[in-house]
């Protein structure tokens, strides 16, 4: 029976293909064929015997379940799978894992298994960066409170803050591509690393069977690739899910009823907020991609305690890894496709932006003024409490910002009413907030299409 909430209700299935029993399976048969290849290559092996290894590499041929029956009797994985293979194979079956550890098998189809993750990630991270530009854009202009520890602070535009996501998950898309051969390498050097079961062309043999399969060829393992790989992937992923969460967490806070700036698309036909509370409208999607966040850096942890093997390994890694990485993976494939979701959809309330604005009587626009008495010569310090004693009194009396000001004597000074009243609008104090958001899309637009 499904036990993990992965086998009925979170994840993606391209992703939840990869990290499948399946998806394992087919990649070891795969690893296995291209070391035959190998050896082929080198003469070790006759094309004919690594035309029937090649023809018996498949699912449908070496399946799953035979393997599981044979593991039952072996109590070891990977010569379960090499006593089916050579079971299919007939007399080619004697080439079968020639000079190979399990390792060698292993950390070869995990490398695979990252592979085809990565160009899921990178492609999905593209169109969730392009999204985000197409809200920057649509908003550059459209001006809102900023909010500093959670207090009301001054204006910005809802472009502004898409553009600061933006630039943010770009980075993340360069960090992928940077670290993608360090993550996608893998071995064929044996039960230590010394190639020593190959003989003297092991690193000919290493180079064919990486080659083959796409991958990356280490410097030097030990029985393993350095898990250091995995620690730096496991990383980024923990990384990229908490930009996320971010993300959604300030949708989330934006939607807040006394706030209620931005909010989730909701089907006011059929969706349902709250089995009680009938005029609900929560924002569920960015709720449970901000907790599965939690869950990906999680993994962080025991994904570093599995790079601390004893010697040239242990065993202590294997266990812990069958979950560090499938479930990061899915999980983090899973979070992006909802963000994506939430945004593409988003509902954004211009009203209520400026309404917000609007209830802070001017206090947002304290700076505005501020600089623009020193401009006119008063000293910095005595601009600075000029306008903090206005605004304390603008407070107190529950009057505008504004109002205050227009009865301070060494305010008015400087400024006619004309000139108060205009730096009282939020558009004046922007600074260069659209040539950011121009900056930022710019770039990002140029790094997606790479």
């Amino acid at each position: 029976m499904p036990v993990s909430p992965l086998d009925y209700r979170y994840g993606r299935d391209e992703a939840k293909e990869i990290w499948s029993r399946e998806g394992r399976h087919a990649r070891l048969l795969e690893v296995e064929r291209a070391l035959i290849w190998a050896h082929s290559k080198m003469g070790r092996v006759s094309p004919e015997d690594y035309d029937a290894i090649a023809e018996i590499s498949d699912p449908g041929i070496v399946t799953a379940d035979r393997v599981d029956e044979l593991e039952q009797e072996t109590k070891h994985d990977i010569m379960a799978l090499t006593k089916a293979m050579a079971e299919a194979a007939g007399e080619a079956g004697w080439c079968v894992h020639l000079g190979a550890t399990s390792n060698d098998i292993v950390d070869s189809a995990v490398a695979l298994q990252i592979k085809d993750s990565i160009c899921i990630q990178d492609e999905s991270l593209r169109r969730l960066v392009l999204t985000m530009c197409e809200i920057a854009q649509r908003e550059k202009g459209t001006v809102m409170l900023g909010r500093t520890h959670g207090q009301a602070a001054v204006p910005i535009t809802f472009g502004l803050k898409v553009a600061v996501w933006i630039d943010e998950f770009r980075r993340h898309l360069d960090r992928l591509e940077e670290m993608t051969s360090r993550c996608t390498t893998g071995k064929f050097l044996g039960a230590v690393g010394t190639g020593a079961a190959q003989g003297d062309r092991a690193l000919e043999l290493q180079e064919l069977v990486l080659g083959n399969l796409g991958l990356e060829v280490p410097v030097a393992t030990t029985q393993v690739v350095g898990r250091d790989r995995y620690v730096e992937w496991v990383s980024w992923m923990a990384n990229v899910a908490t930009s996320i969460e971010k993300v959604l967490q300030e949708v989330r806070n934006l939607q807040r009823t006394e706030i209620g700036e931005v909010s989730e698309e909701f089907d006011t036909e059929k969706q349902v907020g709250s089995s009680t509370m009938a005029h609900k409208k929560n924002p569920i999607t960015a709720e449970n991609a901000c907790g599965l966040a939690r869950i990906v850096r999680s993994m962080i942890v025991p994904s570093y305690e599995n790079a601390l093997l004893w010697h040239e390994r242990d065993l202590a890694n294997s266990s812990s890894e069958r979950f560090t990485l499938s479930h990061s993976m899915i999980l983090l494939d899973d979070i992006i496709s909802k963000c994506e979701r939430v945004l593409s959809k988003l509902v954004v309330n211009r009203e209520k932006m400026l309404q917000n604005m609007e209830d802070q009587g001017g206090l947002i626009m304290a700076e505005k003024v501020m600089l623009e008495l020193v401009d006119r010569g008063m000293p910095r310090e005595q601009a600075h409490e000029e306008l903090r004693k206005a605004s304390m009194e603008a407070m107190g009396n529950g009057v505008n910002l504004e109002i205050t000001c227009k009865s301070s004597k060494p305010i008015m000074d400087l400024l006619d009413e004309e000139e108060l009243s205009g730096f009282f609008n939020p558009e004046s104090h922007l600074g260069s907030a659209s040539e950011i958001v121009e900056s930022a899309v710019s770039i990002a637009m140029k790094r997606c299409s790479k």
